[in-house]
């Protein structure tokens, strides 16, 4: 089977699904503490602690660097992993508050050094960096989560433990450097990963079946 090019593939998925406005906040704070209550949690559930945390006027930096740990604790409880996200974003938030005077100081800083210096804070990997770079920042930085992870694996057959910023570069290096379409094809991915693209998956109604190495093997 020949390889469906990348821009080929964003483009039957944007055919299939429309265009996805994805980060779901009103303020890059609310993009930036849904991304770190999203590790290892489904977005129906970061969705119910953002509600608390927007409920208690909780829902902002400057307050999270302030408000008792055991407060945030209850109001982030549905994300799961409550006790560690907590640390997490108190962490996070004291951190900005004590080397610069804003949030938008820090993310006006070069995508590169902005996305170094996101990593050496505790708590935040490559996926949640990239989030932030991406939406909150608004910089072209693709992000690369578990649905893109197995996407590629399945329809291109590439290590499903593939190292993340290779993928990365296997992607973005085939698409314009480009902010809006970074958005939405990492939208994409999600979208075709929820609906079709599982665990266990639902080939037979997936879109982009016909130039799938994993359907092609499986549908014999």
């Amino acid at each position: 089977m020949k390889a469906l090019p990348i821009p080929v593939l964003y483009a039957k998925l944007r055919e299939r699904f429309g265009y996805l406005d994805w980060w779901p906040g009103e303020t890059r704070d609310e993009i930036i503490i849904g991304a770190i209550l999203t590790q290892q949690a489904s977005w129906k559930n970061v969705e119910k602690a953002i509600s608390n945390l927007r409920s208690a006027k909780c829902l902002n930096l400057k307050k999270i660097s302030t408000i008792n740990v055991n407060s945030l604790e209850r109001f982030i409880r549905p994300s799961g992993f409550y006790k560690q996200k907590a640390a997490r974003l108190k962490g996070f938030a004291r951190y900005i508050f004590s080397n610069y005077s804003s949030l938008d100081q820090m993310l006006s800083n070069d995508t590169g050094e902005l996305r170094e210096e996101l990593l050496s804070i505790k708590g935040i990997g490559k996926e949640t960096a990239d989030s932030i770079i991406l939406y909150a920042a608004g910089k072209p930085m693709f992000v690369i989560d578990s649905y893109t992870k197995r996407i590629a694996s399945r329809i291109y057959g590439s290590d499903p433990d593939i190292e993340y910023d290779e993928l990365r570069f296997d992607i973005s290096g085939t698409i314009p450097d480009d902010l809006e379409l970074y958005k939405d094809f990492h939208a994409q991915f999600v979208e075709l990963g929820k609906a079709y693209c599982k665990t266990k998956p639902l080939c037979n109604e997936c879109p982009v079946k016909s130039y799938c190495r994993y359907y092609s093997k499986t549908a014999r």
